[in-house]
């Protein structure tokens, strides 16, 4: 079998990395930033064919990279079935190249997997997502080997920690963030 390519971040040993895309990485980062057993989520650009790309870049839709967020987490305090269910949770996995006001292949739905084993976790948990029905229309979440990570720019970081009071933050990431919190509050850092 070939074996997936390396992610730029250094992984601590006994730790794992996971690479999701739910459209924009400020709603993702809050969110996934929350759980206990996740060290360390990083905004960044992933599954394109453009070196370093840069934010300015990313957004013209051309790279091929999607918004991620870049986690590295202790999978014996949290799964990544726990990872997954979040993500699933914490956008819309049915609209094609889009999150709400956001439009663009860079925003679209992502599972970048770095195991077999991860790719057969989100494969199943899709599938059976489909069976039971649980969004209104078709899952259109792409599942890929991960294949590149470059960070975001400095001022992408903790995005919402930092600037909450911005209208953006108020009213698209702050949402998210309550219903994840009631959601998911077993899990909470």
């Amino acid at each position: 079998m070939q074996e997936l390519p390396k992610t730029t971040i250094k992984i601590p040993e006994k730790k794992a990395v996971a690479t999701f895309g739910t459209g924009c990485f400020w709603c993702t980062e809050a969110v996934f930033q929350k759980l206990k057993g996740v060290d360390v989520v990083q905004s960044g650009f992933s599954g394109g064919h453009i070196e370093n790309p840069s934010y300015k870049d990313v957004v013209t839709g051309t790279t091929g990279h999607a918004e991620v967020v870049h986690l590295i987490f202790d999978p014996g305090q949290i799964g990544f079935s726990d990872l997954l269910e979040v993500f699933w949770s914490s956008h819309d996995p049915t609209t094609l190249n889009r999150q709400g006001a956001d439009v663009g292949p860079q925003y679209r739905s992502a599972i970048f997997y770095h195991s077999p084993e991860q790719e057969q976790e989100a494969t199943q948990m899709k599938a059976a997502l489909e069976e039971e029905k649980v969004f209104d229309g078709r899952i259109v979440t792409e599942i890929t080997p991960f294949s590149n990570f470059y960070p975001a720019e400095d001022y992408h970081t903790n995005y919402f920690e930092l600037n909450g009071s911005q209208p953006y933050c108020q009213f698209v990431i702050r949402p998210k963030v309550e219903k994840f919190k009631k959601k998911f509050s077993e899990k909470l850092k």
